[in-house]
């Protein structure tokens, strides 16, 4: 089948409920999140391919988790949630090997043991949060109670991990966008991608990144290009407005990109919102027809 769902999802901590009943302010992002957890389920995704900014990167190449499991915890005033999510090894080589063809770098990164199907890579709050979405909400602890199933339990979709360097050309994480959608299509199950971003990190003056105008901007040409159907739009945004901005989502952007051009889809932007320092956007992608 190859790829049959994708998604824009942000990975601010608070968006998960175990962890924040007000999600500081971004309850409808919250809820687009779970609207996108409805439509990878209906979609009858079995693989997740999610690139987020956040994990274990290598200059100039996409990272690539090449480790039997992944596991990280969050916590948030007084909570914790964990998870321990299986990573599809198949298909990670099968996109590594075809992109490689292409003339893409990778980098297979390793954690741990030198077994990798023994080995545990880290995992950053850019993946563990869309995750928690997206059916690996199974853990949590707070006030000394362990709630649901054990981690080793987890029974959501095993996933691929990919960390884009941000000093690679931009024309070659497209291309490795077209890779994920090949190999998804040559493995022959219902695979979904979803890219982790945020947005401008410059809306609030007492934020760690400062107010700067230009995040309001650039917000608003995203959302935009969204809202239109104009991903590959994104991709013109220049270095400079991606700093100024502070913003963390275009190298997976330009990901999702090349994965449009393989199998294009009709887009729908769920929600946009900036309660906080930073903005985050949620979209879901059908395939047309």
């Amino acid at each position: 089948m190859g790829i049959v769902f994708a998604g824009i999802a942000p990975h601010g901590i608070p968006l998960i409920p175990e962890l924040s009943e007000t999600a500081e302010g971004a309850l409808e992002t919250r809820a687009a999140l779970e609207e996108l957890g409805h439509r990878a389920r209906a979609a009858e995704v079995e693989v997740i391919v999610i690139a987020g900014p956040h994990g274990v990167r290598v200059d100039g190449h996409v990272g690539i988790a090449s480790t039997g499991r992944a596991a990280g915890s969050l916590a948030w005033k007084g909570q914790e949630v964990e998870m321990n999510v299986p990573i599809d090894l198949t298909l990670t080589d099968a996109i590594a090997n075809a992109a490689r063809t292409t003339g893409v770098p990778i980098a297979l990164t390793g954690f741990g043991g030198n077994r990798r199907d023994q080995s545990v890579l880290p995992l950053d709050w850019g993946m563990l949060v869309p995750l928690w979405f997206l059916g690996h909400d199974r853990n949590v602890r707070g006030s000394g109670n362990v709630l649901a199933a054990s981690p080793a339990e987890d029974s959501g979709p095993p996933v691929v991990l990919v960390s884009p360097s941000r000093r690679m050309p931009r024309a070659a994480l497209v291309s490795f966008g077209r890779a994920v959608a090949d190999a998804a299509r040559a493995d022959g199950r219902r695979v979904g991608f979803i890219a982790s971003c945020d947005w401008s990190h410059t809306h609030a003056e007492d934020g760690p990144y400062g107010f700067h105008p230009a995040g309001k901007v650039v917000d608003e040409f995203v959302v935009d290009a969204v809202r239109r159907e104009a991903i590959a739009e994104i991709g013109a945004l220049t270095e400079e407005q991606a700093a100024t901005a502070a913003i963390d989502g275009l190298w997976q952007t330009l990901i999702l990109q090349g994965v449009l051009e393989r199998v294009p889809m009709d887009s729908e932007l769920l929600s946009y919102e900036a309660p906080t320092y930073y903005g985050m956007l949620v979209a879901a992608f059908s395939p047309r027809g």
